[in-house]
This record gives structure tokens, C-alpha cells and sequence, in this order.
């Protein structure tokens, strides 16, 4: 959808977003001449910043709930990703002959560009980062086809709609996509040049309700990539992972496309050397971007040489702290079991856990016998601390002290308690933070702050 498409007509822009991801969609449409409204759950209070970002452009705000007659009146609704598509605001909207889409939507119809999508249940924000990084980087080393590399998407690297006028055909542009927003790719049958998807375990399921659903989300990813006029789309595929596997071995039977395979086990020895990320699902990652780069023409030679000032995501395996000889590591990103059980098996030392969180319905089961065998204690917390309690002390004899906490704070410090010269300390909570935080990146912060405090 251009910003000409746009040009007069009521575009109704559906959440601001914790991110203030919405702002990106309500400046592109506002700049293209549309007649803007925002609407948002929450008060003014909290979407202050966000507001105040979109001063000056003629934008109506309409906060602290919906109003049905902004849905039954707009031509267009932007709705923010993590509006449920069968949301009762957006049926009605349908039903008065609105178009409804998403910024992804909009920014995929309209780039020019080549477009690398990432997705995944973990590890996606990592690889995205770490594909941008080596493509920036060879660029500057080794002739390449390509002059910019462009970073967004569900990362929040960049806004999305703030960057297509930026963007020339040649350049690449790497985006994390998560369910949420394949989701939505059906709507509008668009995908990506480049689809890569990390592994698929269980989240998301209070929004998607079954693992099949959630699989469903991200195949789209790759069930509507298109030939275009440069060449056949690229779909990649991690052969460590059982579904990924499997839907390989679907699409490689496609002879309009083409299908590639990474495996941590695949990272050479001297690649791993220049490498400074802990733990085997960060080589899946590292193995993972190396597929993409090598397609765009990198050599292996050329994407060491950019390994060696990579830096960690923030609140992923992230170290924050080192004193009496205990390491604190902030893995806040964490919002899966099996994220968790990667942190754990980052690390030889023995391990003090922090986990729990809001509960997203997910099973603890094989997060309760990992904790019970691989750490040395789990301070529990959040909704689902109990749940997480029960998985461990399930296990026969489990390894594990289980210490319940009411607050972060409570947490870091009983955890300090329990520490001894050459533990480590990791917040890794297998679960997503509404319980008790605005987001994980404030409780990434909050736990660094305390373990740096204490």
C-alpha cells in the first residue's frame, strides 16, 4: 500500500504499542496525506511518549479504549501486531469495507529492496542482529552486490514504514518477524526473498491456542515466498531442528525455490575461535547466519573477519556483573522454556536459575527436569512460579534447591545468598514479563541494576 493509496482517506491506526510501534505507522500515514486517528487501550499516562512523538502532524487520539464508530468509519486500519486478527474492533471494521493490514504488510508490498525475514521461537533476534552485522561488515571488505543493509522488524531496530523511502532496490534488508505478524501474511499472500526460520518449540500459545496454529503463523513465512524477477526465493532451514526438518523436506521438492539447510555442528573450529557467544544454540545462530551471508556472496574468510566485534544482544546471555568470583548473567529475553534450557546448557559452571513469569500456558515439564539436573538452585517467581516448582520437584531427587521469591529483588539477592566463588547467576525466566514488568527489557534492566547493587 503506497503512501499515495493513502492520500485522503481515514486511516485508523490500532495500537501504540508497549514499543511504541504504532508511532511508525500512524507518521507514515499522516505524512502521506491521510486523515489519522489513533486508538489505544491504554491512557494517555502511559502512551505519553508516544504521543508526544506524533505532535505537530494532525493526528486525532482516541486512548483509553475503542470506539466502535472510528472501525466502522475508517477506510483503512493499521492494527498494531498484537491485535488478534479475529479481534471483535477489526471484524467490525471488515464488515463496514475497511482495509485491514499491518505495517509488515504494508512495508513488504512496497519495498524494493531484497528482504532476508528471520523467524523462529528462539534465537531469532540474535540471528537477525548477527545476519545484519556480517553483511554490513563483508560489505565493507569484499566487493558485494549490494550497497546498504538495512535492520528492523520485530528487532525494533529501525521503524519499519520510517525507512522505505530510504531504501533502494539494491540494497538487502534483514528483519526478525514474529508470529504475530506472519500471521498476517495470508491476508495479503507476501512473504520475503530470504525466509529462515532458527526452530520451533511451543510459545504464544494464549494468542495462537495450539502449537499447530503457532507453526501454522510462521509457515507462513515461507508458504507464500514468491519467484520474483531476480531469482527464485531462498528458503533456509535449521536440520537440528525436527520441524524445520520437515518442512525442508516439503520445500525442497519445489523446483521454483531453493532450499538450504544450517546445523550448529557445521561451524568449523576456526569459525568458532572468532566467535564470542556462549553456549551451542548461539553456534545454531552463528550457523544460521552464515547460510544467509554465504548466499549473498560473503566468503568464509571474509565473515571471520566480522565475528570479532560482534556484541551480544542486550538481556541475551548477557554478562552484567562479576564480583566474589560469581558471574550475573541477564538472559531476560528468555521467554521460553526451551530458551531457558539453552541458557543452562551455555554454561559448564554450576548454575543458580531465576526463573517465572507471566503465564502463557506453556508446559514446564522438560523445563523442570532440565533445572532439576543441570542447576545447582532455581529462585522462582512470577505467575508461574508454582508451576515451575512442581515441574522440578516432579523429577526423582532433583539436583536443585527450589527457593520461591515474591520480587526480583527478593530473587537476587536469595540467589546471592546461595552463590559461591565460580557459580554463575542466570535470569533466564521461560516465560514473558506482563505479570510483574512492562517488558522484558525492563526486567532485563531492574536485574542488572540489582545484580551490580548487591
Amino acid at each position: 500500500m503506497s503512501k499515495d493509496s493513502l492520500a485522503g482517506k481515514k486511516v485508523l491506526v490500532m495500537g501504540l504499542g508497549r514499543f511504541g510501534g504504532g508511532v511508525d505507522s500512524a507518521k507514515y500515514a499522516a505524512e502521506a496525506g491521510a486523515k489519522v486517528t489513533v486508538t489505544d487501550t491504554a491512557g494517555a499516562d502511559k502512551l505519553a511518549k508516544a504521543v508526544n512523538e506524533l505532535d505537530g502532524l494532525g493526528i486525532v487520539f482516541h486512548l483509553g479504549g475503542h470506539i466502535e464508530n472510528d472501525f466502522a468509519d475508517a477506510d483503512v486500519v493499521i492494527a498494531n501486531p498484537a491485535v488478534p486478527p479475529e479481534n471483535e474492533y477489526l471484524q467490525l471494521a471488515r464488515r463496514a469495507g475497511a482495509v485491514v493490514t499491518s505495517a509488515m504488510n504494508i512495508f513488504l508490498r512496497k519495498c524494493p529492496a531484497r528482504v532476508v525475514g528471520i523467524t523462529g521461537a528462539n534465537g531469532k533476534s540474535t540471528t537477525t542482529a548477527l545476519t545484519a552485522h556480517i553483511l554490513e561488515k563483508g560489505r565493507q571488505q569484499q566487493d558485494t552486490d549490494y550497497p546498504r543493509v538495512w535492520l528492523s522488524g520485530n528487532i525494533g531496530a529501525r521503524p519499519l514504514l520510517g525507512i522505505l523511502d530510504k531504501i533502494d532496490p539494491d540494497d538487502i534488508v534483514v528483519l526478525e518477524i514474529s508470529s504475530f505478524q506472519s500471521e498476517l501474511f495470508a491476508h495479503d499472500k507476501i512473504s520475503t526473498y530470504i525466509a529462515l526460520l532458527t526452530n520451533l518449540t511451543p510459545n504464544h500459545l494464549d494468542r495462537h491456542g495450539t502449537f499447530e496454529n503457532y507453526c501454522a503463523a510462521k509457515q507462513n513465512l515461507f508458504k507464500y515466498q514468491k519467484p520474483s524477477h531476480r531469482s527464485k526465493p531462498v528458503s533456509i532451514f535449521n536440520k537440528d531442528d525436527k520441524i524445520a526438518q520437515q518442512w525442508y523436506d516439503l520445500y525442497q521438492k519445489d523446483a521454483d525455490r531453493i532450499c538450504l539447510k544450517f546445523s550448529a555442528d557445521d561451524v568449523e573450529n576456526v569459525t568458532r575461535d572468532t566467535f564470542t557467544l556462549a553456549g551451542k544454540a548461539n553456534l545454531s545462530n552463528l550457523a544460521a547466519a552464515i547460510t544467509v551471508a554465504r548466499h549473498l556472496g560473503l566468503n568464509i574468510e571474509t565473515i571471520r573477519r566480522t565475528l570479532t566485534d560482534f556484541k551480544p544482544l542486550p538481556h541475551r546471555l548477557e554478562l552484567v556483573s562479576e564480583k566474589n568470583g560469581v558471574r550475573w548473567y541477564n538472559d531476560s529475553i528468555s521467554t521460553t522454556p526451551d530458551s531457558t534450557i539453552a541458557a543452562l546448557d551455555a554454561f559448564e559452571q554450576p548454575k543458580i536459575i531465576i526463573a517465572g513469569g507471566y503465564d502463557k500456558q506453556m508446559p514446564f515439564d522438560t523445563l523442570g527436569r532440565e533445572i532439576a539436573a543441570k542447576a545447582k538452585a532455581a529462585v522462582l517467581i512470577g505467575a508461574t512460579k508454582n508451576k515451575i516448582a512442581q515441574a522440578i520437584n516432579n523429577n526423582p531427587n532433583p539436583r536443585a534447591a527450589v527457593m520461591l521469591a515474591e520480587s526480583l529483588e527478593e530473587a537476587v539477592r536469595q540467589a546471592g545468598e546461595e552463590a559461591r566463588p565460580g557459580d554463575v547467576v542466570i535470569l533466564s525466566p521461560a516465560c514473558a514479563s506482563y505479570d510483574m514488568f512492562d517488558n522484558f527489557q525492563q526486567r532485563g534492566s531492574d536485574f542488572t541494576r540489582l545484580a551490580r547493587e548487591l
